[in-house]
């Protein structure tokens, strides 16, 4: 089956992978990277994650990056290689289908789902907090941030969030990146800018704690213990994901069976360097101790960027929470891209009811998996607001556990559907099968730690447990439990997927040579 190509729209599906009738061709290399660098929210992952990595790495928040960064590429590259050979929208769930069959690759499936669904409902709530303390920054009127805390008031801007996001990812995907250039476009100039005035504050004296710059920031070896790795690990997990959404636009990119490849290392590469300006562009400035400004101090760590733009832009710190606003808002709507394309696939090839399937006659995108998945996290976020703000977060905590399920569940399919291919050529034995078991192995151990961590209530901030089980580590094993259990009823349901009728798992690509 490897020989073959897609079918066209309007074909039957058969045992192999076929269209869905997206639009096709509509997203460049350049569109792609775009929306790849909004999903991941750069604004928002590194200002809420900077200070916690401070304060358990000291200055060594580069090297971190780096370390963080690694798995992410090896990963990367793993992607990028079952896209060339199998380019679907379906991405985990389909390539893990055709690697180890229909149950695997459902739960691959079910985990970029729940992941991104997840992010949904998290993304919506930092947009209202940013979008109230804006108005707060700009009239200074500091009350208007308070605004945010009534619960009726920031559950129904919320979802006028999720509407407004939700309505645009329904549309066509030329609307969405006409927004995204500009989001995306004006986030990063802003962070570039508090970076660079960041260090010319320090060397013209003005530096709250002025640190001077040192190339040990950047020494792996240098990071005290192992623990520390392990955060580091975790870190990228939270700061890099996202990525991942170039791949599941590739039936609607220009050159498929590349583009979305090179989209998605691009966007690793630029995140990483963004954040490694911004790491030292504030550690020279603030320093890493516990002080009013320090990146150490607890309690700035939450929202470093707010805490010091002040500081550091004068006037001008509106802009930075602007940033931030802007940053989870055109994250909330990229998002969309992948659960929607997900259960798009599931249902296209019969692993979820055929409403799922349904691409809309007028903008060619997958509009009833959008619709879905918008009122999912917006129930999702209402109803967890009311029960209790503490569970709410807890979830995101879980989120690192679903990542790490399915990125890592991806990353081995690429390397036993290679299988017959690892000793073709030195690229071959690097792209096929090193790379993408390291990333795989690094992925799958940080999800068995963070398991058994979770289930200590110590490891969340609220404490949250029942019966002295962390209530992280209960949201992970009853969100692995419900998949189970969905699939099971789905397999009942609709047996000719789970029978390998409509998707089946495929022969590893003979040795040849490749497109």
């Amino acid at each position: 089956m490897s020989e073959e190509q897609p079918v066209a729209a309007s074909d039957p599906v058969t045992a192999g992978i076929s269209r869905k009738g997206l639009s096709t061709g509509a997203v460049g290399l350049l569109g792609a990277v775009v929306i790849g660098i909004s999903c991941i929210a750069p604004a928002y992952t590194f200002t809420a994650a900077i200070g916690p990595t401070t304060s358990a790495v000291g200055a060594q928040v580069p090297a971190i990056i780096l370390v963080g960064f690694i798995p992410m590429l090896l990963v990367a590259f793993g992607y990028r290689e079952l896209n060339r050979e199998m380019p679907d929208s379906g991405t985990s769930f389909t390539w893990a289908t055709r690697a180890f069959g229909p149950w695997v690759g459902w739960m691959a499936g079910w985990g970029l789902v729940v992941a991104t669904i997840l992010v949904l409902s998290n993304l919506a709530g930092i947009a209202v907090d940013f979008l109230f303390l804006f108005v707060a920054q700009v009239t200074g009127q500091d009350s208007a941030a308070q605004l945010a805390g009534v619960t009726w008031i920031n559950i129904v801007v919320c979802l006028l969030f999720m509407l407004g996001a939700t309505f645009v990812s329904y549309r066509d995907m030329q609307t969405t990146q006409r927004l995204q250039y500009v989001l995306v476009t004006f986030q990063v100039l802003v962070l570039l800018v508090f970076a660079g005035t960041a260090v010319v504050q320090t060397l013209s004296g003005n530096a709250f704690d002025p640190t001077p710059f040192s190339w040990s920031w950047f020494d792996p070896f240098a990071v005290s213990s192992f623990s520390a790795a392990v955060a580091g690990l975790s870190l990228s997990i939270f700061i890099f994901w996202g990525w991942d959404v170039t791949l599941t636009m590739n039936e609607e990119t220009k050159n498929p069976g590349k583009t979305p490849g090179r989209a998605a290392t691009l966007t690793v590469l630029a995140i990483v360097t963004i954040y490694l300006l911004l790491s030292v562009g504030l550690t020279m400035f603030a320093g890493t101790g516990d002080g009013a400004y320090g990146l150490g101090n607890p309690e700035i760590q939450s929202n470093v960027f707010v805490a010091l733009s002040g500081q550091i832009m004068g006037p001008l710190a509106f802009l930075v929470s602007l940033a931030v606003l802007t940053s989870s808002a055109s994250s909330l709507q990229s998002t969309f891209v992948s659960p929607a394309r997900t259960l798009l696939a599931m249902g296209h090839y019969g692993a979820l009811p055929p409403s799922f399937g349904k691409v809309g006659p007028r903008f060619f995108t997958p509009g009833y998996a959008t619709i879905v998945a918008s009122v999912v996290a917006s129930a999702f976020y209402a109803v967890m607001r009311v029960v209790s703000e503490d569970v709410l977060w807890d979830t995101i905590l879980t989120l690192g556990m679903m990542i790490c399920l399915y990125y890592s569940i991806t990353a081995f399919a690429c390397v036993w559907y290679f299988r017959r291919q690892w000793l073709d050529s030195v690229r071959a034995f690097f792209f096929t099968f090193l790379f993408p078991l390291l990333g795989g192995v690094i992925l799958a151990i940080l999800f068995a730690t963070t398991l058994v961590d979770s289930a200590d209530p110590a490891y969340s901030e609220s404490g949250s447990n029942i019966g002295g089980v962390g209530l992280v580590f209960l949201l992970g094993m009853a969100i692995i439990v419900v998949g189970i259990v969905v699939m099971v009823w789905q397999a009942v349901r609709r047996p000719a997927f789970f029978r390998g009728e409509t998707l089946s798992r495929d022969a590893p690509p003979s040795r040849r040579a490749r497109r």
